[in-house]
């Protein structure tokens, strides 16, 4: 007896900047992002992509993934739908995020579901960084004379 329905397992998630496929047929997938690091909040990354490859399944599915920002409300979320034939193939699938605002620093999680499952959960850091050519803290007020000598306002 065959089976006619197996949920697919997730054999890889990583959020990247772009995916491209060759004449071949192949994929590849342009700056993968470990953290965001930017110079100041809010801010807006104008396109970001996950990549998702999917093993050992057989029957139609809803993959769901969600952006949550640290509070964990849902910055974004994508649908797509796919099928799986036989246990023995891959199925493949990229969903874009376009103009994320994120606005608070700290960790945010992807979250990759099948039909309602919850398959992995992971962390992208956006991290507050000082740009090449800036300063690296505020200036700061001038301080109080230390002899004990007070200025007049």
């Amino acid at each position: 007896m065959e089976a006619s329905r197996i949920l697919p397992d997730l054999q890889c998630s990583v959020l990247c900047e772009e995916v491209r496929q060759e004449v071949t047929g192949n994929l590849f997938l342009i700056g993968v992002i470990d953290a965001i690091r930017v110079p100041q909040l809010p801010v807006v990354a104008f396109r970001l992509m996950i990549f998702n490859r999917w093993t050992a399944g057989v029957g139609q599915f809803v993959e769901t993934v969600r952006l949550l920002a640290p509070d964990q409300t849902v910055i974004q979320k994508t649908e797509t739908r796919f099928a799986m034939k036989d246990p023995y193939i891959n199925a493949t699938s990229v969903s874009l995020l376009q103009q994320v605002e994120f606005k608070a620093p700290g960790p945010h999680f992807i979250e990759v579901l099948v039909d309602n499952v919850l398959k992995v959960r992971y962390p992208i850091h956006v991290l507050l960084v000082a740009m090449p050519g800036q300063p690296q803290a505020a200036p700061q007020a001038p301080q109080p004379p230390t002899d004990g000598t007070a200025t007049a306002s």
